[in-house]
């Protein structure tokens, strides 16, 4: 059964994962990892980002609602219990067929070696 995911909501937590050094780039998405400090056991953290280079506010949002989509049908069953997640919108992100944008968020997971293989 999937798990539920909380969100990453202050600039300390993004910026503690942007530390981490564990990322991976893909066409349609950025995918940072840290593990989750001592203390907090949450099950998986996920948070979104997208800046201005990736377009006007509407394409922006766009881009984070697909985001968002992929996260549910992806990373909800296959996330690490003890980790944040931190997802950065490209410019591709808002056009990239589906499929290849799943394909591209199992990508990063497995690269960062942050992917469960069993639900």
């Amino acid at each position: 059964m999937p798990q539920r995911l909380s969100h990453l909501k202050s600039r300390a937590e993004f910026l503690r994962i942007a530390g981490g050094r564990r990322k991976s780039a893909h066409a349609g998405l950025v995918l940072q990892v840290a593990e989750q400090p001592q203390g907090v056991s949450d099950g998986a953290r996920v948070g979104y980002t997208a800046s201005r280079k990736v377009g006007g506010a509407v394409i922006r949002n766009r881009a984070k609602r697909r985001l968002r989509a992929a996260v549910r049908e992806v990373l909800a069953a296959h996330a690490l219990p003890d980790h944040d997640y931190v997802l950065i919108a490209r410019q591709e992100t808002a056009t990239l067929p589906w499929a290849e944008l799943l394909r591209n968020l199992e990508a990063a997971c497995r690269r960062v070696k942050a992917w469960r293989a069993e639900p």
